[in-house]
């Protein structure tokens, strides 16, 4: 039997359609219902269903009535407030087309991605790190709640091909590339529901992450809202540890995490009980089966994961009605149409490793790669059909696909893909310096992190190359350790060994 696993095609998304109307579809009959709480120690914010879509449709036509034309991009440079998913959700209710970023990258890195992105618009929140020049025009904080004040417009109802949002990912050259994704990667989004979720319209979706992370946006926002569920973020600077307390508070049916928040949250102390919550959601990085017994002891309630990456979000994962088989990644969600491929795009044998790839029709993979599209070919069969992951992956008789790791370089780090190449570009320009490597360790038994491994006439002080790094890189991109080498592992083609080098360091020896 071969590996793959067709469900058919996915309900087709309807003509004409709009991102932004399909989030707040049940807007008009929810009325006073809380779309979003912010949940802070000692009071919330909430905005309501009626709240939500007139100050996003407010926005648009603030927005229009700057003379942007449908198509522009603007680059949203924000915290982690409210502001985020206000101005993405605006942007393409007006047919523009916003571009989140991490509040985390420096101005060297914005500065690289304007070069390519030739943004209309930029939203900056105080302190965000702004390009250099600064190639369009700056709204603050203020001047963009004045968009508000408009009149609602219209929703901008068109193809559901046509780009709706870009998002950065970190490349496997060493460059972020931007990822361009039609409106209809939001009508993909309901296989996660199926297949995921469990979501439900009385659901009250407790998400960890800040506002401006991809994963809070779509889990945590997006998706609740266009079931017509509420949907509750911490406020800007609580800690893991404050979670139970605001999760039990407010009465959360559903808990989105990362791996190292649900870490956290259980080496703080006992959890309270939580007498609402049916299943917990993780995704970003792999869940540990250590915290995820300790959480089941301590809960009762199972933590779900998904699988996906920034190309196609998430397409595989465990459900409540059908869980993933230990040691797996889970089943392909409904409506998705997967396989496991060889080196030459067929098929293998169910059993067998290949790399995990995603039918061309799949209504949630992007439109490419921005103005890249020799680049975006390559990531496709020779024939088209099948868009290839790079994640190695086996399918069991069942349909489970097991994961074997990653066919290139590539790290993760707290949930973000991150070019090893990016972060030795970076600490190369270190005056003393020779070559660097950077590789993905494991820290702890339950944890990895990036290191650098460099040459240099004599060891570096380590707080020195942590705040050079922190200069030229976002923090998730910086190095949580680094280690001077003699000479770097390089095979009989030149090229640098970083299996090697991570194999040498979590042999077992004190690393202290």
């Amino acid at each position: 039997m071969q590996s793959l696993y067709d469900h058919g095609p996915f309900a087709p998304c309807p003509a004409p359609f709009n991102l932004a109307a399909h989030v707040l579809r049940h807007a008009a009959d929810m009325g006073d219902k809380p779309a979003l709480i912010l949940a802070g120690p000692d009071s919330a914010e909430s905005w309501s269903f009626a709240d939500l879509r007139a100050r996003v449709l407010g926005i648009a036509a603030g927005l229009q009535a700057r003379g942007l034309p449908p198509g522009a991009r603007i680059l949203l440079r924000l915290g982690n407030s409210v502001e985020f998913p206000l101005a993405y959700l605006g942007a393409i209710a007006a047919g523009m087309i916003p571009v989140p970023t991490s509040a985390q990258l420096t101005a060297r890195e914005v500065t690289s991605i304007c070069a390519g992105l030739a943004p209309d618009l930029i939203v900056a929140g105080a302190g965000v790190a702004l390009p250099d020049p600064c190639p369009c025009p700056v709204l603050d904080e203020a001047g963009f709640h004045a968009l508000a004040d408009h009149a609602p417009a219209e929703f901008a109802l068109g193809d559901p091909d046509r780009p709706a949002y870009i998002i950065y990912t970190s490349g496997t050259s060493g460059v972020a590339r931007a990822v361009v994704h039609a409106h209809r990667a939001i009508w993909a989004r309901q296989m996660m529901v199926a297949g995921w979720y469990d979501l439900r319209p009385g659901d009250r979706m407790f998400h960890a992450g800040a506002f401006n992370w991809t994963y809070t946006l779509g889990t945590g926002l997006m998706d609740p809202w266009a079931a017509g569920a509420t949907a509750i973020i911490p406020a800007p600077g609580q800690a893991s540890a404050d979670l139970p307390r605001l999760m039990a508070r407010h009465g959360a049916t559903l808990f989105a995490a990362a791996p190292g928040v649900y870490r956290q949250m259980l080496a703080a102390g006992p959890l309270p009980a939580f007498p609402d919550l049916r299943h917990g959601l993780s995704a970003g990085e792999k869940m540990p089966p250590a915290i995820r017994a300790q959480w089941l002891a301590a809960t009762g309630c199972a933590i779900h994961e998904a699988f996906g990456m920034s190309e196609c979000s998430t397409f595989i994962s465990g459900a409540p009605g059908h869980p993933a088989p230990e040691g797996s990644l889970g089943y392909p969600q409904p409506g998705r149409r997967l396989a496991i491929l060889d080196d030459a795009g067929a098929p293998v044998p169910r059993g067998m490793p290949g790399v995990i790839a995603v039918h061309h029709s799949d209504p949630g993979l992007m439109l490419g790669y921005l103005d890249a599209e020799a680049e975006t070919r390559a990531r496709y069969t020779a024939d088209g059909i099948w868009f290839l992951t790079g994640d190695q992956g086996a399918m069991a008789d069942d349909g489970a696909i097991a994961y074997l790791g990653r066919g290139d370089d590539m790290m993760n780090a707290g949930g973000f893909r991150v070019s090893p190449l990016e972060v030795e570009t970076a600490l190369l320009t270190h005056p003393a310096i020779g070559e660097v490597a950077a590789v993905e360790v494991a820290l702890k038994a339950d944890a990895t992190g990036i290191a650098a491994f460099y040459t240099a006439a004599a060891p570096l002080p380590e707080a020195d190359l942590q705040a050079f790094a922190a200069s030229r890189l976002a923090r998730y991109k910086c190095p949580r350790l680094y280690r001077h080498v003699p000479a770097l592992p390089r095979g009989a083609n030149g090229k640098i060994l970083r299996r090697a080098l991570r194999e040498a360091y979590e042999a077992p020896h004190d690393h202290a």
